[in-house]
């Protein structure tokens, strides 16, 4: 168990904090909305009814949608796009898919590599692939819920105001859809932006996202090897 966790610490640990993270926020947004139904003299939500209501769906939903988008795109981006000097980034002249050899795949695989990665045809494409497949995957599925969720609070919404229920493709081009949507979007695109300029210049020495302390700024950790 002890060499379990050590060899699995960094995901253990970020799965515990998204899990108590997800927990705190449940219990805020449960005691924000029986606020607002104690001050319209409404019945209080139970804590299980909030927590599969649209209203909380739609906002966790919302969130996992942008950040699997990030790094879909980043990490899509970074096989052909370079940061010279960035930890995050291939060094230049290194753009591309790279050689079977390097990659180590078909006749170049070892023994004990993936079997999908010694295969020929759909099988490797579909493995070599499959990082940005299922990240993409995840967050189509994030988006459809959250659009799915997002139709049912407006038109909870639009009923409380005897205003007419719309249809998920009407919300879906709708400013409401978008502002929340890009509200995200925007956060997360200057998130991965900043932790790839500021690499090069910035350090957090034993930090695999760091290039070591005393590497020139314009030199990759990648380049230094």
């Amino acid at each position: 168990m002890k060499r379990f966790v050590r060899d699995n610490g960094l995901s253990l640990f970020f799965f515990a904090i998204f899990l108590l993270a997800l927990l705190g926020q449940s219990v805020a947004g449960l005691l924000r909305t029986n606020q607002e139904l104690a001050e319209h003299g409404r019945p209080l939500e139970t804590y299980w009814s909030f927590v599969f209501s649209s209203d909380f769906v739609v906002d966790v939903a919302e969130n996992w949608q942008s950040e699997f988008l990030q790094f879909l795109l980043f990490i899509a981006a970074t096989v052909w796009l370079v940061q010279r000097g960035s930890p995050e980034s291939k060094k230049p002249g290194d753009e591309g898919v790279d050689s079977d050899e390097n990659q180590k795949v078909g006749a170049y695989a070892p023994a004990n590599g993936p079997r999908w990665a010694r295969v020929t045809g759909w099988r490797r494409t579909v493995y070599e692939n499959s990082l940005v497949l299922v990240m993409g995957a995840i967050f189509f599925m994030s988006w459809l819920v959250q659009s799915l969720s997002g139709v049912v609070v407006m038109n909870e919404e639009n009923a409380q105001h005897g205003e007419p229920a719309i249809t998920w493709a009407q919300y879906i081009v709708s400013p409401e859809f978008w502002d929340r949507t890009l509200q995200n979007w925007q956060s997360e695109f200057l998130a991965v932006g900043s932790m790839v300029a500021f690499s090069i210049f910035l350090r957090q020495r034993g930090s695999s996202e760091s290039k070591p302390v005393g590497l020139p700024h314009a030199v990759s950790a990648q380049e230094s090897e």
